[in-house]
């Protein structure tokens, strides 16, 4: 593990799961957990079914020490409704900005 991943990662999103926040090709940074996860943060964790996958997911309810995750596109995302409730120890990263934001109008 690389010491810049102690603390933050780059993450590029694949797919529409979380359009219209996020779309395919957007970068995020994630930042490890400097508070407690909270509804309506978004969220990387390991996929639950594929741990060589990331998955970013936005949290929906905390329900003590579990999360109800869901994409912001219902249609179009994998999240707790298919793999049911994650633990909050399972959070790896919160994503407090889109790294490109300022240019996605740009590309549209």
């Amino acid at each position: 593990m690389a010491l810049v991943d102690l603390v933050a990662r780059r993450v590029a999103i694949v797919g529409d799961s979380m359009r219209p926040t996020l779309d395919d090709g957007d970068e995020v940074i994630a930042l490890r957990p400097w508070r407690p996860v909270r509804r309506g943060d978004l969220v990387v964790l390991v996929d639950p079914r594929e741990p060589r996958r990331w998955l970013v997911k936005r949290v929906g309810e905390r329900r003590g020490a579990r999360l109800d995750l869901r994409g912001d596109n219902p249609d179009r995302s994998t999240d707790s409704r298919d793999f049911g409730l994650v633990a909050v120890r399972d959070v790896r990263y919160l994503v407090p900005a889109r790294l490109n934001g300022l240019a996605r109008g740009a590309r549209r």
